[in-house]
């Protein structure tokens, strides 16, 4: 899925809102307005905490945030909180589930409107598994391998928490990546930003490593 004019892209590598993760306030800024926590891969862990973390963070970046609870497929079909999402210019998906995150909003009318809000200039982001998701394919947390994903942006998958990972398991899934599917390692509290131009760049503690072919390259590869 492509626009000619989206708004940012940033995909963060987990560990979010938290020290080190200061470009929250940069994103904020440009969008000029409060933050949507969709909390809905934390469904089984603890939604409202997880807004509560995000609201207290914004707040010490000068932001506001509020969650929206969108953590069921019923939810996602409630036409009351899709239009909060399709209002929003900033939206900002949660760590959690990635494969429970994709169930409840692939072909949902949140995800539309997620999509329409990004396409009409607003800043996407999404953490661990919020980032995960957001590109087709994406890394099948059960396994390393890859699988469908929502695909807001296409062509390119994100491995998460990458300076966590062992060598032999980063590997496997930089091995089982067809030649041409860049994939993205990114630590956390790290950001990979797709700006509206399509350009990337990197921002936070860590490293953002792309694999190509299974060997690194720059961040110009990335769609």
């Amino acid at each position: 899925m492509s626009s000619r004019h989206p708004g940012p892209l940033m995909l963060v590598g987990g560990a979010e809102w938290q020290p080190g993760c200061e470009f929250d306030a940069e994103m904020a800024a440009r969008a000029g307005s409060e933050v949507l926590i969709l909390p809905t891969a934390a469904a089984y862990e603890n939604p409202g905490l997880a807004v509560a973390h995000a609201e207290s963070w914004f707040d010490s970046l000068g932001a506001k945030a509020r969650g929206l609870m969108v953590l069921t497929r019923t939810d996602a079909e409630n036409p009351e909180l899709a239009e909060a999402v399709s209002t929003s210019r900033f939206i900002y998906l949660s760590g959690g589930s990635a494969l429970h995150l994709k169930s409840v909003l692939k072909g949902s009318a949140v995800w539309a409107a997620l999509l329409s809000a990004w396409r009409g200039g607003a800043v996407v982001a999404g953490s661990s598994a919020g980032a995960m998701v957001l590109t087709d394919p994406m890394v099948d947390p059960r396994g390393g391998a890859f699988t469908l994903g929502l695909g807001l942006v296409e062509g390119m998958a994100v491995v998460p928490h990458y300076g966590t990972y062992s060598e032999g398991k980063a590997h496997r899934t930089v091995g089982m990546a067809p030649a041409d599917l860049p994939v993205v390692g990114i630590d956390e509290k790290t950001a990979a930003i797709r700006e509206p131009d399509g350009t990337w760049r990197t921002a936070g503690a860590g490293r953002v490593i792309v694999y190509l072919a299974g060997a690194q390259v720059g961040l110009d590869v990335l769609p």
